[in-house]
């Protein structure tokens, strides 16, 4: 996780070589000197775009705040000519965290980990509350035991990652790419997944009742022993899985369904077909597990 002590001294040795004070540093970043204060006694962390305002006035590269920084970019040193001080950061510019961040074991609410990546591994175990992720880069990790609510990790890089006994309740995936991951027992519940990319994806024991998925892309994913109860499925469904999961309030509309597998699912008898097509396959699929096939047309 990030160490607040850490970071705190190292602003203290940065904004020391530059020969500001708390009180300089401050106004040049319009917060009070008590929050400066407060960081460099580790009592509190300045969010993304703050610690990239930080770097550009104390003039060192951003993970110098990161403890695997081995000091290859030291601080520069104060001369008597004046610095030229850029502008702050836009957001639409954020560098993001770079370097061997720690995101384990911690507790984090209210920050913006937009552009995060290079976790390698770590990134469980910690209670994770209303922050963004937007553009993250969460790709080809284990991740497990986390509890993460009311977050944005819209615009998302999920790819290959492994998701274990996790709570992942009412989060946005918007746009994220979930291709050739894994979730297992986790609570998915509420989430937003309009525009995801599930091709490949796999879901063992997830819970995803009452989350949304429009316009989501669906393609050699598969779903076992998983409640998908209240969601509605649309566009195109190809080379699909859905095993012994529960298909309570579950709706298809102007969906296309190829080469799609349905077995001892639950409920099905309850799944509404709204406009949708399904080639002979996959027909004879849902018409064994008892579906209602009013609305569905046999193409192919």
């Amino acid at each position: 996780m990030l160490n607040s002590k850490f970071i705190g001294n190292k602003i203290v040795e940065a904004r020391k070589k530059k020969q500001f004070s708390q009180a300089d540093l401050a106004t040049k970043i319009a917060i009070s000197p008590q929050a400066v204060g407060k960081w460099e006694r580790g009592e509190s962390l300045p969010d993304i775009t703050t610690l990239n305002r930080l770097a550009e006035l104390l003039e060192v590269d951003l993970n110098y705040f990161s403890e695997s920084f081995s000091d290859q970019n030291p601080v520069v040193e104060s001369t008597d000519e004046p610095k030229v001080i850029s502008e702050p950061t836009s957001p639409t510019r954020r560098k993001g965290f770079e370097g061997n961040w720690d995101m384990s074991q911690g507790n984090w609410k209210d920050v913006d980990f937009s552009g995060l990546k290079n976790l390698k591994e770590k990134f469980s175990s910690s209670n994770i509350y209303n922050c963004g992720f937007r553009e993250a880069d969460l790709s080809d990790l284990l991740i497990a035991k986390n509890n993460v609510e009311k977050c944005d990790f819209s615009n998302s890089d999920w790819r290959n990652s492994k998701v274990q006994f996790s709570n992942l309740e009412d989060n946005a995936f918007q746009q994220a790419s979930l291709v050739d991951s894994t979730f297992s027992k986790c609570n998915m519940s509420n989430c937003n997944f309009q525009g995801a990319d599930f091709s490949g994806a796999e879901f063992f024991e997830v819970n995803l009742e009452k989350s949304t998925f429009e316009n989501a892309i669906w393609n050699f994913t598969s779903f076992k022993n998983s409640n998908i109860s209240g969601a509605v499925f649309s566009g195109k469904i190809e080379d699909c899985h859905f095993e012994k999961c529960s298909f309570y309030n579950v709706k298809f509309e102007n969906a296309v369904l190829i080469n799609t597998f349905f077995k001892y699912n639950q409920r099905m008898k309850k799944v509404a077909f709204v406009n949708c097509k399904a080639d002979s396959l996959t027909y004879a699929f849902l018409k064994s597990n008892q579906a209602n096939m009013e609305g569905v047309e046999v193409i192919g």
